[in-house]
């Protein structure tokens, strides 16, 4: 079914904030894609690294793809079709979004969020554990989810449901992690969650990098990476919760014309993303203050994205938005590049 009217009347407190910002953000231009590439390659050569878009407009089937199609780490983008996975359950009866799942010391995963400083035997409904993973980017909320859909199951889901995104296998937040670490040493295996979260509080990643080695004993002549970095960088060589954005894209449009979700949970889902506290650094940071942009964020060692919907309430003004940095050094090169983008794209 085309939800792209119908679901905005479920959205409550978040439409109605939308439906009466007075910004006015242009959409692309009906020509000048060439153009707009071009800006955007400039952006990519101003930063450091590499720097992939995806715009589409939905109302003329305009698109760029820049750099867009081929694999990028996504990060916490991957919340967003964790959520999409949860709530087709939901619709099918196989769970409720009122079902609740109890929080353990195991489920804690080093990052952002409130869980963290929950106390174990909190219990969360499906439906709040949803709004924490894609709101504050909560991993524990994550972890959770994926454990009770299954990893494998989950995985077979996006593929069946979600083929366009193209998305490489998606694992937990804390097996990251474990891949990660273990290409300085196996013995990363040993480890547990919570010494995660304890490596998370040094100062720095060299800090952090040889508070892992003397957690496992290990002095740095066996070590098989010189750096977080370079462990992290080898990490994502795999592939791993990966995929290419102009698959992404897709999804997000997909999402937004109501093909993956029923009107309320379309509505509802759409209402957490314009509610995401982590954005403020980037895309959103470019456009006009008050323009309505559901959205999603991550970010891992040398890693950024922001994906979303710009103007979700007025189809000819949609703007569906996948970009992501990588290689960068310092976060705030990405997040330039990001708020450049969100200039360009409020120009247009």
């Amino acid at each position: 079914m085309n939800g792209k009217w119908s679901w905005l009347t479920g959205l409550g407190v978040a439409t109605a904030i939308t439906l009466t910002a007075t910004a006015v953000m242009p959409v692309l231009a009906d020509s000048g894609d060439s153009a707009m590439r071009d800006q955007i390659k400039a952006i990519d050569e101003r930063m450091p690294g590499q720097f992939g878009v995806y715009i589409k407009r939905p109302a003329t089937g305009e698109a760029i793809d820049y750099q867009a199609d081929r694999d990028w780490y996504l990060a916490s983008t991957i919340k967003i079709p964790l959520a999409v996975a949860v709530m087709q359950r939901a619709e099918e009866g196989e769970l409720s979004l009122d079902d609740e799942l109890e929080l353990a010391e195991s489920d804690y995963v080093d990052g952002a969020g409130e869980l963290l400083a929950a106390e174990p035997g909190t219990r969360y409904s499906l439906e709040e554990l949803i709004g924490h993973s894609i709101r504050d980017s909560d991993s524990s909320s994550t972890d959770m989810l994926i454990r009770l859909l299954g990893e494998e199951s989950f995985n077979d889901q996006v593929s069946r449901e979600m083929p366009e995104a193209r998305m490489n296998p998606i694992t937990t937040i804390v097996q990251v992690r474990f891949d990660a670490y273990a290409n300085v040493h196996p013995d990363a295996e040993t480890l547990t969650n919570m010494d995660f979260i304890r490596l998370r509080s040094a100062a720095s990643l060299d800090e952090r990098y040889h508070a892992f080695l003397d957690k496992i004993g290990a002095g740095a002549s066996e070590a098989n990476a010189d750096s977080l970095e370079e462990a992290f960088g080898r990490y994502y060589e795999t592939g791993l919760n990966s995929g290419p954005l102009t698959g992404f894209g897709a999804m997000l449009e997909r999402l937004w014309e109501g093909e993956l979700l029923n009107e309320d949970h379309t509505g509802r889902l759409m209402a957490q993303m314009e509610q995401v506290t982590t954005g403020d650094r980037r895309i959103r940071a470019g456009l006009p203050d008050g323009t309505p942009y559901a959205q999603k964020t991550g970010t891992q060692i040398n890693r950024a994205c922001d994906v979303g919907i710009i103007h979700p309430e007025d189809p000819e003004r949609t703007t569906i938005v996948a970009a992501c940095a990588e290689d960068y050094g310092d976060l705030r090169h990405a997040e330039e590049a990001f708020q450049a983008l969100g200039r360009l794209l409020a120009e247009q």
